[in-house]
C-alpha cells in the first residue's frame, strides 16, 4: 500500500488526515463514528508506519492519498477531512481532484501560505535537524496545540498526544516542514469548492485562530463553521465527544439530504 491506514466500519467512506506531528493514532476518539461510517485514517509520508517520499509536498502526500483510494478500489467519491497540516493536504487534493469529493472537513487549519515569519520558524527547526528529537519538537508544540484547559484538567489528553508527536521518525518531522513552508496559497481553492463543507476550530486556537476560519467559510459558499470552546488546535482529541456530535451530524446530512 502506498500508505499505511487503518480502515473500519461500512458506508459512506470517510478520510481523516491527520496534523504535524502525529500520525492516524490522533483520530482514535473518532473510531465510534464508525458505527455508521466507513472511516479511514492514513499515516501521512514520513509518519506513523508510512514510508517518507523524495519529493515530500502537500501536492505528492494529495497524491499519496489518491493512490491510497485507488488501492482500495474506492471508486465513490469521498468525505476528506484533515486537520493542520492534513488540512493542507485536503486542500490540495480539492484543488487536484475536485472530482473525488462528496464533502470537505476542514479543521484547525488554513488557506493562506506562511508568512516570512512561519517560515522562518520552520527553517530554524529545519537548521536544528541533527540535534532534534520528536519528544523535543512536540514538548515545544503542544503549549500552543492544547488549550489552558486541556492542559490543565485533561492530563490523559496531554499523555496521548505527547506521546503519538514523541514517536514519529524525525526525517518525517523535518521533510513535512519544509512542505509546509513552501505550500502554495490555497485561498484562490476555496471559492472553487462545490461540495458540502464543514469548517471546525477550537476557540482557543493561536496557530489557526477562529478569524481564519471564519474567512474560509465565508469564501466556500454554503459551508458550516463551528467553533468549540475550551479547545484549541486539537478539538478531536481536546474536547471529542463534542467535535464527534458535530461531525456526525454534518456527515448524516450529506449521506441523507433533505
Amino acid at each position: 500500500m502506498t500508505l499505511s491506514h487503518t480502515s473500519t466500519g461500512e458506508g459512506m467512506p470517510v478520510v481523516l488526515l491527520h496534523a504535524f506531528p502525529f500520525s492516524s493514532e490522533m483520530w482514535r476518539p473518532q473510531m465510534t463514528l464508525t458505527n455508521a461510517f466507513r472511516l479511514i485514517t492514513p499515516d501521512l509520508p514520513g509518519f506513523g508506519q508510512s514510508p517518507l517520499r523524495d519529493d515530500l509536498t502537500t501536492e505528492t502526500m494529495a497524491d499519496a492519498v489518491a493512490e491510497l483510494l485507488g488501492e482500495l478500489k474506492l471508486t465513490e467519491p469521498i468525505v476528506l477531512g484533515g486537520c493542520s497540516m492534513g488540512g493542507y493536504v485536503a486542500l490540495a487534493f480539492a484543488r487536484k481532484y475536485p472530482q473525488r469529493l462528496r464533502g470537505l472537513l476542514l479543521n484547525d487549519t488554513k488557506a493562506d501560505p506562511d508568512d516570512d515569519a512561519a517560515k522562518a520558524g520552520r527553517n530554524k527547526m529545519i537548521d536544528a535537524a541533527a540535534t532534534l528529537t520528536a519528544a523535543t519538537v512536540i514538548d515545544g508544540l503542544l503549549p500552543k496545540q492544547l488549550s489552558d484547559t486541556t492542559r490543565q484538567n485533561r492530563p490523559a489528553v496531554v499523555d496521548e498526544a505527547r506521546r503519538i508527536g514523541a514517536t514519529q521518525p524525525i526525517a518525517g518531522i523535518v521533510a513535512a516542514q519544509k512542505a509546509m513552508r513552501d505550500r502554495p496559497d490555497s485561498r484562490p481553492v476555496l471559492g472553487q469548492i462545490r461540495v458540502p463543507t464543514l469548517i471546525v476550530v477550537g476557540e482557543h486556537d493561536p496557530i489557526t485562530p477562529p478569524a481564519l476560519a471564519k474567512g474560509m467559510a465565508a469564501a466556500i459558499a454554503g459551508s458550516q463553521l463551528e467553533v468549540i470552546p475550551t479547545a484549541a488546535h486539537l478539538p478531536n482529541l481536546e474536547t471529542a465527544s463534542e467535535f464527534n456530535a458535530i461531525v456526525r451530524s454534518w456527515l448524516e446530512r450529506i449521506e441523507r439530504p433533505i
